[in-house]
């Protein structure tokens, strides 16, 4: 039988155990605070920090999506695979030394190529002036006399470079928008004026989806403009790193001796770039009948087909 006295410290052990909860969640939600909350032309913008790590996300129509992460401890530290995956390509162009990269984030790719390589000149192009603000301002992003910041559409920005004879030997594509790409800067037209600003031994790396409904059509455009690609990924990501060139791409046996040469530079960055060659592979896992994307067939019309 269940005397009062029992009852008594079973509602006891009740409020105790709630009381635990409700602290916990509160220490929870204390522990995560936002930084910064705005709403740009382009996108939501919202600065968290989680205890050492501060992060960059946009709000888009699927959820948030961490753009740049950051831990506090260690600001040297590539905190996304993804983003120590766009290191891959000095291992056919070692020593770059006019960089252009597409969509700025937080700055972390950037910052890190101006430590890597502090004499070359980088090119960086962000269409909203809102990020490039947050990067200095959170993410401690800094110009310099060798680091600029064009805020310009990548596309146009491009295609002048082309018309004036501009020449680049390592180009980012980079220009995520949170869940999604912009379908301009997927087309065989912008790959095309991409090429006129490489030079004869640049290097484009192209962050895109591993697994998403334009992964076929992607890839046979990449195929149909460059003939042969990288396709690098990784199962600790969403992403994948397409890596290009306009000359042959160099056999396996000199990217591993490329890997051994520059891990030491790559340490502090958390770049396991010795375990990078063995993962780039030309093999075609792709539906060669699908189309290439156009600036007339784009991701757009994909979604409206229902394709």
């Amino acid at each position: 039988m269940i005397n009062k006295f029992s009852i008594f410290k079973i509602s006891l052990r009740k409020s105790a155990h709630l009381l635990c909860l409700s602290t916990a969640l509160m220490s929870f939600h204390a522990f995560g605070e936002t930084l910064h909350e705005e709403k740009s032309l382009y996108r939501d913008i919202i600065v968290d920090q989680n205890g050492s790590r501060r992060c960059l996300i946009f709000n888009v129509f699927r959820g948030d999506r961490n753009q740049t992460c950051m831990d506090m401890n260690n600001r040297d530290a590539l905190v996304f695979t993804y983003t120590r995956m766009s290191f891959a390509g000095l291992l056919l162009k070692p020593d770059p030394q006019r960089i252009l990269i597409a969509g700025l984030g937080g700055g972390s790719i950037p910052t890190t190529f101006n430590k890597l390589y502090p004499d070359a000149k980088i090119d960086i192009v962000e269409i909203d002036q809102a990020v490039v603000n947050v990067a200095k301002d959170y993410f401690f992003f800094e110009e310099n006399e060798n680091m600029k910041v064009s805020v310009n559409d990548a596309r146009v920005f491009i295609k002048r470079a082309g018309l004036s004879d501009r020449k680049y030997d390592y180009i980012i594509l980079d220009a995520f928008g949170g869940d999604y790409i912009p379908e301009h800067l997927l087309t065989r037209e912008f790959l095309e004026e991409v090429k006129q600003i490489m030079s004869p031994d640049a290097v484009l790396i192209a962050n895109t989806f591993s697994t998403s409904r334009f992964y076929d059509h992607e890839s046979v455009t990449y195929q149909r403009v460059f003939s042969e690609f990288f396709n690098f990924k990784l199962p600790t990501s969403g992403n994948r790193i397409i890596i290009a060139q306009l000359k042959p791409l160099p056999p396996r046996g000199r990217l591993v001796t490329e890997a051994q040469r520059i891990a030491p530079s790559l340490e502090r960055f958390d770049v396991p770039i010795l375990e990078y060659p063995s993962r780039l592979s030309t093999r075609v896992d792709w539906d060669m009948s699908r189309r290439v994307l156009t600036d007339q067939y784009s991701p757009a019309n994909l979604l409206k087909e229902g394709r």
